[in-house]
């Protein structure tokens, strides 16, 4: 009670009323305007079908990897603290993590099973979707976006391999990378791409490494894809994601 009171009061201040511009009495209109009027809230539908959140059916996993993403989002800023994206610095910085950084080692570990646990989760997300049918009509677009964000998924737990800069990530990206030779018309390797005057030094792989070897230039286009790129163009596609749900009336529900 008191905090209700509390936030009475505040309403009517001025600064209570430049933030909440409506009375909002208990009517269902107006449950309807505060939904509509308030920006987290507007992500989810008005209403939803009775089946549609019983976990049996959704598993939660679209809200797990998302909350998985914000730790991700999180851990990774405060691991940004103590590493230098250059080949003399990035070991140590990792070893000085794991044995100098209180708890640092936790924050390593934590930032690295929640990646681990994204892409399982984003996969058993998209099981979940394609066994329920609901990517079909009208939810195409949503499970483009989804696939979308699968790949980037991949693509962040990749770059992300290479930044300890041990030799596991080393030769995981010395590996990767050599696949990309032979991607069709971009590879010097693949498929038309000699005839399109592709060689070892302007491919693909070329242009993902800085370089024709895995050195400090690859180190840095890893850092900046990992932690700049992918999680921007992440987030964009996650609101798209959020936003087309609602649009469509919310969780698919069984028919």
């Amino acid at each position: 009670m008191m905090i209700k009171e509390f936030f009475d009061k505040f309403r009517q201040t001025q600064v209570g009323k430049s933030i909440f511009r409506r009375n909002y009495e208990d009517t269902p209109k107006n449950r309807m305007l505060a939904i509509r009027g308030n920006v987290f809230m507007h992500l989810h539908p008005i209403r939803i079908r009775h089946g549609a959140v019983k976990l049996g059916f959704t598993w939660g996993m679209g809200g797990i990897t998302f909350l998985l993403f914000l730790i991700l989002t999180i851990s990774g800023v405060l691991l940004m603290f103590y590493y230098h994206p250059n080949t003399r610095d990035a070991y140590l910085d990792m070893k000085d993590l794991e044995f100098t950084v209180p708890f640092g080692m936790y924050l390593r570990n934590i930032h690295r099973w929640a990646a681990h646990l994204m892409v399982i989760t984003v996969m058993l997300h998209m099981l979940r979707v394609f066994m329920t049918g609901s990517y079909k009509p009208p939810r195409e677009f949503s499970w483009v976006i989804g696939v979308l964000l699968l790949v980037l998924t991949l693509l962040l737990s990749f770059t992300g391999y290479l930044l300890p800069w041990d030799q596991l990530g080393y030769w995981a990206i010395t590996v990767g990378t050599n696949m990309a030779r032979a991607t069709p018309l971009m590879g010097h390797e693949g498929p038309f791409g000699p005839e399109l005057g592709m060689t070892a030094y302007n491919d693909i792989r070329f242009a993902l490494l800085g370089g024709s070897t895995v050195g400090g230039n690859a180190l840095i286009r890893g850092y900046i894809w990992h932690c700049i790129a992918l999680p921007i163009v992440t987030s964009v596609l996650i609101i798209v994601h959020f936003w087309r749900i609602r649009r469509d009336g919310g969780i698919s529900g069984p028919r």
